[in-house]
């Protein structure tokens, strides 16, 4: 899986996304109305809000498995292949949820609903 950076949310978010939802409600820039209203008419959801939220989901539905699948060891897994410049270490898919839940995020998604076959929040 493939991390996702602050330039490509940027270019999610970009200029081509507003004109697009501008034409589905027939709305010219001359009309002068923000793109906080077309987005609120449109009913759009922000895609980079909906990656992340997918991607927190995804996580804590692997850690919670209890069939001893190999999903959770990939989460924990470290990659030592591969060369990057100096100071910018490899990121790795769990890098932002460690960034923001902290380092025992795993320990934390386990309490949650300890086994997903009975977990009444999957």
């Amino acid at each position: 899986m493939r991390t996702m950076n602050l330039i490509d949310k940027r270019r999610l978010r970009s200029h081509s996304a507003a004109a697009m939802e501008r034409a589905m409600l027939g709305v010219s820039l001359r009309d002068q109305i923000r793109n906080v209203e077309i987005h609120r008419r449109t009913k759009f959801s922000d895609i980079a809000q909906r990656v992340a939220k997918l991607k927190w989901q995804r996580a804590g539905h692997i850690v919670r498995r209890t069939d001893r699948r190999w999903g959770p060891k990939v989460l924990e897994w470290q990659p030592r292949t591969g060369k990057r410049s100096v100071g910018r270490p490899p990121t790795r898919w769990t890098d932002d949820i460690k960034r923001v839940a902290g380092s025992r995020w795993i320990q934390a998604a386990q309490n949650l609903c300890p086994a997903v076959d009975v977990c009444p929040l999957i």
